[in-house]
């Protein structure tokens, strides 16, 4: 069974622009949840453009599935989510003036550094996933680092897949195996959708999580949210 997990970082995007609390970020996860989401992901940043450190702690109560935080590993943000504690921590090598995650990890040039980021995850209880290319070395490197999951990087996928399906999923589905036989779970996510969803998942195999925002925002704008949560999860034969 692969998992959805809801990116709701767009919904506070758009409530900081009037500055007040509408949409409400906090029930919005909680309809997720109860419409179907197996889980909320985030992902606060230093300037607290979208989701802002007040926010996660107001969240961890609330989210009841899998709560995963995104980041860059500073001690800022280590010290946020070892006092949250959520489910997951997807680490993530994004400057912190990045407009959105864009490439993963160099993991042999970092590995001392995750490492030592995964170790301390490990040890307050919380699942760890690095953020890395579709490439069998990098991820037999993630290995190393002792990681729980990676997540793929899926826009390569999304661009091709609508020219070449089978050329784009491809080295996913290498990947995915990869990770398999090293013992790491797989999740992965960005610029998936309603147009490419189903066809990755059909493909790819082992897939534990897909994480989902700009795409699911954009479509409950036209479908709402109970149809759109629902389409996703048919995507996922759920």
């Amino acid at each position: 069974m692969t998992n959805l997990s809801v990116n709701i970082n767009k919904v506070a995007t758009l409530r900081n622009a009037r500055g007040e609390n509408n949409p409400d970020v906090q029930k919005f996860a909680e309809d997720c949840e109860s419409l179907g989401a197996d889980g909320i992901t985030i992902h606060p940043r230093p300037d607290e453009r979208h989701i802002r450190r007040d926010d996660v702690f107001l969240l961890r109560p609330l989210v009841k599935t899998e709560f995963n935080i995104e980041g860059y590993p500073t001690p800022e943000f280590m010290d946020l989510v070892l006092k949250v504690k959520p489910e997951q921590v997807t680490l993530v090598p994004d400057a912190p003036d990045a407009l959105t995650s864009s490439a993963g990890w160099d993991v042999e040039a970092n590995m001392e550094f995750l490492t030592g980021i995964v170790d301390r995850l490990r040890e307050a209880g919380i699942r760890s996933s690095i953020f890395v290319a579709p490439d069998p070395d990098v991820i037999r490197a993630a290995a190393r680092t002792g990681t729980d999951r990676v997540e793929l990087y899926t826009k390569p996928f999304a661009d091709t897949y609508p020219s070449d399906p089978v050329g784009a999923v491809a080295p996913y589905i290498e990947a995915s195996r990869a990770a398999h036989t090293c013992g790491l779970g797989v999740n992965a996510g960005h610029d998936l959708s309603l147009a490419n969803l189903r066809y990755f998942h059909e493909q790819v195999p082992y897939l534990n999580e897909v994480s989902i925002g700009h795409a699911i925002i954009s479509d409950a704008l036209y479908m709402g949210l109970p149809e759109t949560i629902k389409a996703y999860k048919a995507c996922l034969g759920r």
